[in-house]
């Protein structure tokens, strides 16, 4: 095997065709004013596992200034993203790619790591989490592994760089992306000397942020088959320390068996066992997913052989999404789903203008009257048009 040209003493550990994602105009100007960069993390390993590769990310032993230099140089876009870590984000062709000086940790506290800049890639890889991201490539396919990352990789195996605990303690969302990279890449047994690590680690999970840990919960849920992740992070105590409201695995089960989509609300909306108001506000859900979560776990779900006016009534007053999503969770067949796609939305075709032009005065009463002229609406299965319901108002003014 030849030894690498830019890394004197250093031999790549495998020499493939370059990948596809490699060939792109704006990665190979960012590369080409970066001599000895190389791309690291993800997209190594999605590309040696043969999965589409989405974000690049490039390390060099370079620092930030002279990374923002020589971008600039090359006519490119620099942005100091992440200065506090030694990492710009270069644009080029309208994309950006993280760039990242190489790094070695000086301190940890379960949070946040104290680091300096180091030219050694070998001390870069030890602060990966798992081995499968500890891998690096150069532009003409050669993929450096300082820690049996490719083995692991072809072996359905994840195990952390190094000693687990250690590398638990440095960050305790490791512990929630050890499941998430086990959903995706495992197969066979976890990593028995990771899985006692996380055991010993569960309380260190309290001093994460809300944010983080609904960020990665998020991702776990979103893979195509969490069902096996979730089931490890029960067995581990890990899933009561991050749903403590209460979770119910078997009904996630069914939910992934019935064929629904890879919807993570939807998923959690399954899997909680408690109270979704709770959870959303102690993980601080965005208002949006707040509001959604709530929906899905609420209301009744049309029956199957309920007539179309009916299904019309419910469309009026509840999007077709969350009804759709209550049938999967509900367990309802798919007949029920496509006669709920077949129905456009009902949508009552009066405003508060409507009565202000017909003389109703503004104030409490024109939404009582509004409110009152939609319950008819809704009544006849919303099928009045406008002219209808303006009769029906004019009507009733009249009397």
């Amino acid at each position: 095997m030849e030894a690498d040209p830019t890394d004197p003493g250093e031999r790549p550990a495998l020499r493939i065709a370059p990948p596809a994602f490699l060939t792109e105009p704006g990665l190979g100007a960012v590369l080409a004013a970066l001599p000895g960069a190389r791309v690291v993390g993800g997209a190594v390993r999605d590309a040696l596992a043969g999965k589409s590769v989405a974000d690049v990310d490039l390390a060099t032993g370079l620092r930030p200034e002279e990374v923002i230099r020589r971008l600039r140089g090359a006519g490119l876009k620099a942005v100091p993203t992440g200065l506090d870590h030694g990492t710009v984000t270069a644009v080029a062709e309208h994309r950006g790619f993280e760039v990242t000086t190489l790094r070695r940790d000086v301190a940890t506290d379960g949070r946040h790591a104290v680091v300096a800049y180091t030219e050694d890639w070998r001390a870069d890889a030890a602060r990966r989490d798992f081995s499968i991201n500890a891998l690096s490539m150069r532009p003409d396919g050669a993929v450096f592994d300082y820690f049996g990352g490719i083995a692991d990789l072809s072996a359905g195996r994840v195990r952390f760089v190094g000693d687990p605990a250690t590398r638990i303690a440095e960050d305790y969302l490791r512990i929630l992306r050890f499941f998430r990279f086990q959903a995706r890449f495992g197969s066979g047994p976890a990593d028995a000397a990771a899985l006692a690590a996380i055991r010993a680690g569960v309380p260190g999970i309290a001093q994460l942020s809300a944010e983080r840990v609904w960020s990665e919960l998020k991702r776990i849920l979103a893979v195509p088959e969490p069902c096996g992740a979730v089931a490890l992070m029960a067995e581990a105590g890990v899933l009561e320390a991050v749903l403590p409201e209460g979770a119910a695995p078997e009904r996630l089960a069914r939910l992934v068996d019935s064929g629904a989509p890879p919807d993570s609300l939807l998923r959690l909306a399954a899997l909680l066992n408690g109270d979704a108001a709770a959870l959303a506000g102690r993980l601080r859900l965005a208002s949006a997913e707040r509001d959604r979560l709530l929906a899905l776990r609420t209301g009744a779900v049309p029956l199957d052989e309920a007539d179309e006016l009916t299904l019309r009534r419910a469309l009026a007053d509840t999007p077709v999404e969350i009804l759709d999503g209550r049938a999967w969770l509900a367990g309802r067949g798919a007949a029920l789903r496509s006669r709920l796609a077949a129905i456009p939305r009902p949508v009552f075709p009066l405003r508060g203008r409507d009565l202000r032009a017909a003389g109703v005065p503004p104030g409490p009463g024109l939404g009582e009257r509004l409110a009152h002229i939609r319950e008819w609406w809704m009544d006849g299965g919303c099928l009045a048009g406008a002219a209808a319901c303006q009769a029906e108002l004019a009507r009733r003014l009249a009397g």
